[in-house]
């Protein structure tokens, strides 16, 4: 039975704890983000049984998918329309808020034909991004024309209810006279058609801190690829909190990055194969990042 003296403590805890927990639930909300995979991750199994491996990356716990390789000749996601498409990922209670599309022969030629097709698969997905994910080396000496043409393709996005995204690697980092390729890009960039999607491994890797990013850029990046490095083998990528990166202070930072969807990527060195890295990836996050 309580006593006066332990209902009075009890709810001096109580008291103290509901005061607490705005600052408590800010804190963490942040990051409370459905987790993701990029499908690349799974790039040597899925054209061998797309529905199967859609099936496990569902039962592995994500709640999200990034697209890539849509061939928009054939209407085709790995052999499926992007119709059926989406019914697969609506079966396995999965969504896919962005996808990664080929970028260069727009950005070299202006022709916005393929945008047009991004779009439309994108829209019958639902998606909010069309994601630039690489450019060739011909283009990496010109990222003001780089900056131009994403800034004319978010233009034609906007208009169909979505965004264009940027997807970095390492040599986005290279300096271009006093400034780095990725500095270009977004101070270039309209904040208000062009998202980024920041790899952290790729601007690891490049030796820059993410969060220092972060603060140089708020908000500006919607997407990351949350990728993890080896720590024995630079090149390789590892589970994630297997490896070097310092992802408990970039979560933190969630907030001044302005991250909506946080991605699970993982390219090489998968232990003890895909879906158990994946697995392992997902079951950390949950656990010591959110």
């Amino acid at each position: 039975m309580s006593t006066r003296r332990n209902f009075i403590k009890e709810t001096g805890i109580l008291a103290a704890s509901l005061a607490l927990a705005p600052s408590l639930t800010k804190a963490f909300a942040t990051v409370q983000k459905p987790i993701g995979i990029q499908l690349y991750t799974l790039r040597d199994i899925i054209d061998k049984d797309v529905k199967g491996v859609i099936e496990k990356v569902a039962k592995a716990g994500y709640k999200e998918v990034e697209t890539y390789g849509y061939d928009p000749v054939k209407d085709s996601f790995w052999g499926l329309s992007a119709k059926d498409f989406k019914s697969l990922l609506d079966d396995n209670g999965l969504y896919s808020p962005s996808g990664h599309f080929g970028f260069d022969h727009y950005i070299k030629t202006g022709n916005l034909d393929d945008i047009k097709a991004y779009i439309d698969a994108s829209s019958i997905l639902g998606s909010k991004y069309v994601v630039a994910p690489y450019l060739g080396d011909d283009l990496r000496n010109n990222y003001k024309l780089v900056a131009e043409r994403l800034n004319k393709a978010g233009e034609l996005c906007i208009k169909a209810g979505l965004n264009v995204g940027y997807h970095n690697h390492g040599f986005e980092f290279d300096k271009q006279g006093d400034k780095t390729g990725m500095d270009i890009l977004l101070s270039e960039t309209d904040p208000k058609l062009v998202r980024f999607e920041l790899d952290l491994y790729w601007a690891a890797y490049a030796g820059h801190n993410p969060v220092d990013i972060f603060k140089k850029y708020p908000g500006r990046f919607k997407m990351w690829h949350v990728k993890d490095m080896d720590k024995t083998k630079k090149d390789w990528n590892t589970e994630i909190g297997k490896g070097s990166i310092d992802f408990k202070s970039i979560f933190a930072k969630a907030s001044l990055a302005g991250v909506k969807h946080i991605y699970v990527e993982q390219e090489t060195n998968y232990k003890p194969d895909h879906i158990g890295s994946i697995t392992t990836s997902i079951n950390y996050i949950k656990k010591s990042l959110l």
